[in-house]
């Protein structure tokens, strides 16, 4: 399954640490770039949410595939979690992967992986990474269900919230997806708060990132709300990874509004893909010619365009 198909449905910086805990060498780095957010620079050590870690230090991490599983979206979280360091080694959550069946699943470019354990099988997990997948059973949804009532954090990762809203969990709460996919999730799911322009959106033992690395940023949050931002800068400086929106949800800003078709560059009216003026699907609502990638996306902006056309107009 195609990417786009998914969408749809130490030197330097070493000499500073030596001197300074590594959260000020990257606050001291953050202060240089004004786009970041100056609350999580002025606060480095502040951690909302806290999260108590397992008694043995071993907190358990399900990743929850099936075919058409992004890689990027469970890779990137997986090697966070690994990266972790606690007492000078690495360990301190224990990372496996669960599918419906125990046959390989064939994920984003073709990569087949052997599932840890089926939902039968699997130990009971503290935190659940859903990435962009294909569509869930009803069995794999209702374990979703059941583990969450006891996860301290159960994470969506791109479209991923497509199948977290599936199990009904996120109804009446906050999330956010990939940016393409912010008008299709607030029509199918109404009663989700879908927010434009996060990184990442918690609430209550839920969290939902936006599209492919975002995903490690949320994964650095959840690092940091269990062993503070020390451990999390830490992390994120072992893995040589320089983004900083896992400090700041509201990153993201720049998918925030809605971008502007126009005759020259036109997009798509539902995902705001660009598109083929003279090849692409289009309607005409109220005397306006609205163009789409795929048929898919037509049909769904045929069926309410009066719903698609508020919501841009919102936005």
């Amino acid at each position: 399954m195609k990417r786009r198909d998914l969408l749809k449905n130490s030197a330097a910086l070493g000499l500073v640490a030596a001197a300074v805990p590594i959260s000020r060498a990257f606050a001291m780095q953050a202060d240089a770039t004004p786009a970041k957010s100056s609350d999580a620079v002025a606060k480095p050590d502040a951690v909302a949410n806290k999260l108590k870690p397992t008694a043995d230090g071993d907190i358990p991490v399900a990743f929850l595939i099936s075919d058409g599983a992004v890689v990027i979206d469970f890779c990137g979280p997986w090697e966070v979690f690994g990266n972790v360091m606690m007492g000078g080694s690495m360990g301190a959550f224990r990372r496996y992967t669960v599918a419906e069946t125990a046959k390989p699943i064939t994920a984003s470019g073709g990569m087949k992986i052997l599932p840890n354990y089926t939902i039968a099988s699997a130990p009971h997990p503290k935190v659940i990474v859903i990435p962009a997948q294909s569509e869930p059973s009803e069995a794999v949804l209702e374990w979703i269900r059941n583990a969450s009532k006891t996860t301290d954090v159960t994470m969506s990762v791109c479209t991923g919230a497509y199948v977290l809203a599936a199990t009904g969990l996120l109804a009446g709460k906050s999330a956010t997806t990939h940016h393409s996919s912010y008008a299709d999730l607030a029509m199918k799911f109404p009663d989700i708060h879908v927010k434009r322009g996060a990184r990442f959106v918690e609430d209550g033992n839920l969290a939902s990132a936006g599209g492919l690395s975002s995903g490690i940023d949320l994964a650095l949050r959840v690092v940091e709300r269990y062993y503070g931002r020390d451990v999390a800068t830490q992390t994120a400086y072992d893995m040589e990874y320089q983004g900083q929106g896992w400090m700041d949800p509201n990153s993201n800003s720049v998918y925030a509004k809605i971008r502007t078709s126009s005759n020259g560059h036109p997009l798509c009216a539902v995902c705001s893909m660009s598109v083929d003026a003279a090849a692409a699907p289009k309607s005409d609502y109220k005397g306006t010619t609205y163009y789409f990638c795929s048929q898919d996306h037509k049909g769904l902006f045929d069926a309410t365009p009066e719903q698609f056309v508020a919501l841009a107009e919102k936005a």
